[in-house]
């Protein structure tokens, strides 16, 4: 009798949680209907896709638990721990419908054109990183893509590259003339709120001078102070698009001839990195070490690509090793794989390829500059520990 009780509990559950996701959807598709016809009617009125992706932000478990409590008032008569309270419903109904609970954004995220570029699946979270605060991307308004009203600049100093704590004086090895690193921007024109004079709205953070490209200019140098030869490629994406006409999604294959131009040309570039900010808010984007504030680091990997399990395993190696010498600088590794969704982002062209976002819309270029520092730093150790590898292993094919 009390197996059959618990099967009928079980039963009542999970007809009460597909009502409450059916009211749920009713109400996200309620929100994307006025957003779609204010779209329709008034343009200048358009909520941009980052704004309703924070919305979504704050639909969660216990939202979806509540809405169940209005259907059988059972679950709202006892105190439960909502995170584990519907364990057995939520895994079936997540079998069955591939809608995950603890992300109710997986309602919406393959109906709703552009929704995807929220998606992604946590392969290494860092620090407080969950599927509420994952790194999203938002397209900037037609006429700051298209660069027709850049914001003026504040008078903010940016800092030149300083020496940090632990950049040695002379570097033990070098690459000597090899570039074996090549840093690129498909997204050249993100910037940060500190430098744009009277701009607030996260969306509104571009521009064609001041921008993540300046992150690429300290990186390189901090890079170069350890013996590792890098190249960095300012080649400005957003004037392409703007001039062949194209999207920002198109954003990606833009940048691809300019990579592969660069591989034909010099054979010893081994690494590639393409440097983007986040859209998130400084609270997401930024942490203290050691009284020092730094701008985290989030390493995205395309999960369309045939590289994908040799990029993540470079990702989660340099996460591994910002975690015991930066502990929380790293958001850790996501991966992207949503239909709809680029989700390459060239990193086919290399096994040693990563997308990597510098802070968020809030973040200082001290900030971004120590973080710069601090990935130089990890990276340099990998990177000679795994030419040292290489050469133990090519000596001893030689002997052999």
């Amino acid at each position: 009798m009390k197996a059959r009780n618990s099967g009928t509990f079980v039963m009542v559950q999970g007809t009460s949680l597909l009502k409450a996701a059916g009211l749920l959807l009713l109400f996200m598709l309620l929100i994307f209907s006025i957003s779609g016809l204010l779209t329709s009617l008034k343009p200048q009125y358009r909520p941009m896709s980052s704004s309703v992706n924070q919305a979504a932000t704050n639909v969660n478990g216990e939202l979806l638990y509540q809405l169940m409590g209005w259907e059988n008032h059972h679950f709202l008569s006892v105190e439960q721990d909502w995170t584990s309270a519907p364990t057995l419903t939520n895994l079936v109904f997540k079998l069955s419908s591939n809608i995950n609970l603890n992300d109710p954004r997986s309602l919406l995220g393959r109906e709703l054109p552009g929704f995807y570029e929220f998606d992604g699946k946590i392969l290494v979270a860092g620090e407080g990183t969950n599927y509420t605060n994952m790194p999203i991307e938002s397209a900037p308004p037609l006429d700051i893509m298209k660069a027709e009203r850049e914001a003026a600049l504040t008078d903010l100093e940016i800092t030149e590259h300083p020496s940090s704590e632990n950049t040695p004086s002379a570097p033990d090895q070098t690459t000597g003339n090899r570039k074996v690193v090549y840093l690129y921007f498909s997204h050249n024109r993100e910037s940060y709120l500190p430098y744009l004079k009277g701009v607030t709205n996260p969306n509104l953070a571009y521009h064609s001078k001041i921008n993540v490209m300046n992150i690429g200019d300290h990186l390189k140098a901090s890079l170069e102070d350890r013996g590792i030869g890098t190249t960095v490629n300012k080649t400005d994406i957003q004037a392409s698009l703007n001039k062949k006409g194209r999207k920002f999604w198109q954003s990606y294959d833009e940048s691809r001839p300019v990579v592969q131009a660069a591989m034909a040309s010099n054979k010893d570039i081994s690494y590639l990195i393409d440097i983007h900010r986040d859209s998130q808010r400084k609270a997401q984007t930024t942490v203290d070490i050691k009284g020092k504030s730094y701008a985290r680091l989030a390493f995205i990997i395309g999960g369309k690509n045939p590289n994908y399990e040799k990029n993540a395993k470079l990702a989660k190696a340099l996460h591994e090793l910002l975690q015991k010498k930066y502990k929380g600088l790293s958001r850790g590794v996501i991966i992207k794989n949503a239909a709809g969704s680029n989700s390459i982002y060239n990193q086919n062209l290399s096994e040693n390829a990563m997308l990597i976002e510098f802070g968020g819309v809030d973040n200082s270029f001290e900030e971004l500059n120590r973080s710069a520092d601090a990935l130089a730093d990890v990276f340099s150790e990998f990177y000679w520990q795994a030419e040292k590898v290489n050469k133990d292993v090519e000596q001893s094919t030689k002997k052999q």
